[in-house]
């Protein structure tokens, strides 16, 4: 059962073959015999009370195509009931009074919570080894990082222990672990999913996203997840739309542009290999592949690692000890208990970041560094256009591979913090772009070590094209089976 799609287990569902309760009982209990540490809040208790709910509606058929589905929501959606710690000491005991946006829409559309999945703290890393509460384990490769800073989701979605979970990508943290996880993901365009609620790290790149095994359940989760919240002041007033509508649509004579700049240095073999076999299947599919190229690329990181640390420098300072989270129990004055509470509360990467962003922000240096920063995020922006809408428009989606290299070892790059920075360098200019971006399984690495590490293909589009994506790579996962491929 836990290796249906979120579609079969509706039918099954909504023809009364497993009630919801059954099916949620089942995805407990896979994740209390799991050793991957990708939930960091279980409750069985308020599961099972929602999961009697869904089967209510669905007795009196009010229902929708998620009741009854379980999903699990990554700790940085606050949720009623259960913990919301954002991967941090500072929020360790943290519970939310109310629900974020995301988790409304979801239970009104009638899911079932399994509970919180573990995550870089405040969303900042690319192996989710910087939670307070631990490391995730790759569930294809026990010794690996799954990726960030939603390994917890992409690894509870790899080793079915929910068959739908929520993620957030600011500079490719949906996006990366899904490919080093072997799952499907996408971001849609910036603001197209409410940030209320969903505690923030970068508001200018925050954006929330689903991970699942197929494009269709993406789709299916994206239905539920997005739309316009007066109460995100940068969510964007757009009609509903259905993004499952063209999944079965052909692809003949879809223009694929592949970006020369991300098959350069840096880029393992055994990524590039896996890469171009699926560009080659879409070729079968009826696709054309156009050389184009992002000339920026090679600038995002510095101007992520700018604007990113400055939006967070910002955001965090809420975290002071005073309203909520974590205290100092020993303090001299407000002064001192700041300090000590700060100190206490975040961890090293956490702190890296705010220092940064506290420079680049400081007197004398706004106008060298963060100004500098957005003029060039503009000019990333202005590569993506030229290419998916300019008058030279020369294609309709872009691809290219997720990652650099499959998933590393765990412990690999703790003490090398660019070497982990340089990991989003594929994802972090669609996302200082705002724009759509998605991750689906393509293969595996090669050799003993990383025969069995997948790899991801990256589809990005242009503005509000998700619909588009997901039809893409559905057909990619009706021509392929790496979506259907399981851990051991």
């Amino acid at each position: 059962m836990h290796t249906k799609t979120i579609k079969e287990l509706s039918t099954l569902l909504q023809t009364k073959k497993i009630s919801a309760a059954e099916l949620a009982t089942l995805f407990l209990d896979r994740i209390g015999q799991s050793d991957l540490n990708a939930f960091l809040h279980v409750d069985r208790e308020l599961t099972l009370q929602q999961a009697a709910q869904a089967d209510r509606r669905i007795a009196a058929d009010d229902v929708t195509a998620l009741t009854g589905i379980p999903i699990a929501h990554k700790d940085l959606f606050v949720t009623r009931g259960w913990r919301t710690t954002a991967g941090s000491k500072m929020l360790e005991n943290y519970v939310s009074p109310f629900d974020a946006t995301v988790v409304e829409q979801f239970n009104a559309a009638g899911t079932v919570t399994l509970g919180k999945l573990n995550c870089d703290e405040f969303a900042m890393g690319s192996g989710n080894e910087n939670s307070y509460f631990g490391a995730v384990k790759n569930p294809w490769d026990k010794r690996a990082v799954p990726g960030g800073s939603s390994g917890g989701s992409a690894a509870a979605i790899a080793a079915r222990l929910a068959p739908a979970a929520t993620g957030t990508d600011t500079g490719g943290s949906i996006r990366q672990p899904s490919s080093l996880c072997g799952v499907t993901g996408i971001k849609p365009t910036y603001g197209s999913v409410s940030r209320y609620g969903m505690i923030a790290f970068a508001s200018s790149l925050d954006q929330g996203g689903p991970i699942a095994k197929t494009a269709e359940d993406c789709g299916l989760l994206l239905n539920a997840m997005s739309g316009f919240d007066q109460r995100d002041s940068t969510s964007i007033e757009r009609p509903k739309e259905d993004f499952t509508r063209s999944l079965n649509d052909s692809i003949k004579g879809l223009r694929i542009g592949v970006p020369k700049e991300f098959f350069g240095a840096g880029l393992a073999p055994d990524v590039e290999q896996a890469v171009r076999a699926a560009l080659a299947e879409y070729e079968k599919l009826g696709a054309t592949l156009v050389d184009i190229s992002l000339p920026k690329t090679e600038l995002s990181i510095p101007v992520y690692y700018v604007i990113a640390p400055a939006e967070a420098s910002s955001n965090l300072s809420r975290f002071d000890g005073v309203r909520y989270g974590h205290r100092a129990a020993d303090y001299k004055d407000l002064s001192d208990m700041y300090k000590k509470s700060r100190a206490e509360g975040f961890g090293d990467e956490v702190k890296r970041r705010i220092l940064v962003g506290a420079y680049v922000l400081s007197h004398g240096y706004y106008d060298a560094y963060y100004l500098q920063a957005q003029k060039i995020r503009r000019l990333i922006a202005q590569d993506f256009q030229n290419a998916l809408t300019g008058p030279d428009r020369k294609c309709d989606v872009i691809m290219g591979p997720v990652s650099p290299t499959v998933a590393w070892d765990l412990g690999d790059k703790t003490d090398d913090p660019v070497a982990n920075y340089l990991a989003d360098i594929f994802t972090l200019s669609t996302s200082l772009a705002g724009l759509p971006g998605m991750s689906i399984p393509c293969g595996f690495g090669q050799g003993e070590k990383n025969g069995n590490r997948p790899v991801g293909l990256q589809i990005i589009g242009s503005y509000y094209d998700e619909a588009r994506l997901l039809n893409v790579a559905h057909q990619y996962q009706q021509a392929t089976d790496w979506h259907l491929r399981a851990p051991a």
